[in-house]
This record gives structure tokens, C-alpha cells and sequence, in this order.
């Protein structure tokens, strides 16, 4: 079940491969990202230390959040993964110039889990030539919707 789409990263980016992380939340974020109070759109992810973290997605606290602690929405939160997928990414973004882009949040057994693209960054005329091809895509559905009836 979907919590949430990075629909910019498929425009910005070609997504070569794909991980799903585990994420490190705090009660009052599970809760709001129930509610689906949450945003991808300009989260990313970086190495630290040996180790993967989620910058930049905001989760916002609900109204009801407790009072004895201060939510924070932009809150770095670290990522689970094995450690083979962790070697395997830093080898990908230090040497082939990749860089890793959070694509989709969803649930997956009760737990909130992370979708990591391995992507490589489009350029303009890239951009361009995707949204022809989209634009033309729909153009044949919507010919060949009139020549079925």
C-alpha cells in the first residue's frame, strides 16, 4: 500500500535500480504518516559515515501529537539496509557517479518502508524527449479509443 510517490524523481532522474529500506521513525511520525502527512518531493538520500540517511522529507506532526515532545518535520532519519545493499550503493554513487534518490514510501507487513532509486541525472533535452513520448503514448490512446467504437 502506497504512502507516497516521488513523482519529480522520474522526471529528473533515469531510475536504474531499485532497494527497499526500513526506515528509523519515532511514534508521533508512524501515526502521521498513516494520516498521510508526508512529502518525497524534495527528500534525498546520502551516505554518512558508512551508513544511509533520508534528508529532506517532511513529515508533519498531527495536531494531536503530544505535548512533551517537539516534533520535528524535517528530521534526518536513517535508513535499514543490509550490509552488502549498503556496500553495494556506496560503490555505485563514489565511483560510477550515481546518486540515490528516495522514489516511493509505502507499508509492507506493518512497517513503513522506503523505495531507494540508484539514478542517474537527466539533462534537458532528455526531459524534453520523455514528455514528447508520454504526450505521444496518450495521443495513440486516445486514437485508438475513437477507432474502436
Amino acid at each position: 500500500m502506497s504512502i507516497a510517490d516521488n513523482k519529480k524523481a522520474f522526471h529528473d532522474y533515469f531510475i536504474e535500480e531499485q532497494f527497499e529500506a526500513g526506515v528509523v521513525l519515532q511514534g508521533w511520525e508512524v501515526k502521521a504518516i498513516r494520516a498521510g502527512r508526508v512529502q518525497l518531493k524534495e527528500a534525498y538520500v546520502v551516505v554518512k559515515n558508512g551508513e544511509i540517511f533520508l534528508f529532506g522529507a517532511h513529515i508533519g506532526a498531527l495536531p494531536t501529537a503530544s505535548t512533551h515532545i517537539s516534533p520535528e518535520a524535517l528530521r534526518t532519519r536513517k535508513l535499514l539496509l543490509n550490509k552488502s545493499e549498503i556496500n553495494k550503493l556506496i560503490g555505485k554513487v563514489e565511483r560510477a557517479g550515481y546518486t540515490m534518490v528516495p522514489v516511493n514510501m509505502h507499508f509492507k507487513g506493518g512497517r513503513v518502508k522506503l523505495q531507494i532509486g540508484l539514478a542517474k541525472g537527466k539533462k534537458q533535452y532528455d526531459k524534453r524527449q520523455t514528455e514528447k513520448n508520454r504526450d505521444w503514448q496518450r495521443e495513440q490512446q486516445q486514437i485508438m479509443k475513437v477507432h474502436r467504437r
